[in-house]
């Protein structure tokens, strides 16, 4: 009797997982996994995503890609914005998680606030940065024009365009890795605290030599998350710069979307998204390993 009530148990734990998984499974199916195979398929061909008839063309976009300018120039403002995530975003979002976890319940409206930018929309973000920037009115020439200097185009520079855009990255991003590092803060034994504290320690010791060293793998995940991030963004530069100007700002992601949907060249949109995929998991999967190997040591 017990072993056919635990076997009848099992059947319907089963059953239930079945169920609960299946819609999840079938959306991954479906928008992931069918979307990526077809996109490598219909990087064999010419194709302007209207017309019924579809071009073989073999490697050719393939072949196009590998002396592609602009996608080079694209994927190396990818690697630009990777390393500005890391040294900047991550050391002042764990700099504000620490002045706030000393403040305590004191600075919870701070905490609260400082997360404002993360919950905005990106579109509406870029809209909102685009006025602040305006060359004619705009927030930050209006603030030059008051001390007599000049009119301040930041979104129509080549030269500056990018770090310009990499600056309200930093506005909505930082606030989401503080609240990740004041987790990991709250995580931590307070005995630890006070036991160093006992031993002569102050708080500027006890966090280089002790909290940060025990934070180690959420600043590792914390730096995973930036640089596969980093190498998907689109929908906050598509809105300020949409690229431009002349590709200065262009990323992966704008430079796929303009040449499949502005251009009307699906096919060789489709290369340029299937060769993020093959960039974005080989980069994936590389960092992982080296984190990896680096905790096993």
């Amino acid at each position: 009797m017990h072993k056919t009530l635990s076997r009848s148990r099992q059947f319907y734990t089963r059953f239930a997982t079945v169920v609960f998984l299946a819609p999840a499974f079938f959306f991954l199916l479906v928008y992931i996994v069918y979307s990526t195979v077809d996109a490598f398929r219909l990087s064999l061909y010419e194709w302007n995503g209207i017309d019924p008839q579809m071009t073989f063309l073999g490697l050719k976009n393939w072949a196009e890609l590998l002396h592609d300018t602009i996608f080079f120039k694209a994927f190396q403002h990818n690697i630009i914005i990777i390393v500005l995530s890391i040294v900047i975003q991550l050391p002042i979002a764990m700099a504000l998680a620490v002045l706030l976890d000393y403040g305590g319940k004191k600075l919870n409206f701070l905490k609260v606030s400082y997360y404002i930018p993360s919950l905005l929309s990106s579109v509406a973000v870029g809209i909102l940065f685009r006025y602040v920037y305006e060359p004619r009115a705009g927030f930050i020439t209006t603030i030059s024009k008051l001390f007599g200097g000049p009119t301040v185009n930041l979104l129509g520079s080549s030269q500056n365009s990018l770090y310009a855009v990499f600056a309200v990255i930093c506005w909505t991003a930082i606030p989401f890795y503080m609240v990740y590092f004041l987790a990991g803060l709250a995580g931590l034994s307070y005995e630890v605290y006070e036991a160093s504290i006992i031993d002569g320690a102050t708080r500027t010791r006890y966090f280089f030599s002790i909290a940060l060293p025990l934070l180690k793998p959420i600043v590792k995940s914390a730096a995973v998350l930036s640089m596969i991030g980093s190498l998907k963004y689109f929908d906050l530069i598509y809105v300020m710069t949409e690229g431009g100007p002349n590709n200065a700002s262009d990323l992966m992601a704008t430079y796929m979307y303009r040449t499949a949907f502005r251009y009307m060249k699906l096919g060789y949109g489709s290369t340029v998204a299937s060769a993020m995929f093959i960039i974005i998991t080989s980069f994936s999967l590389v960092v992982l390993l080296l984190i990896n190997r680096r905790v096993d040591d």
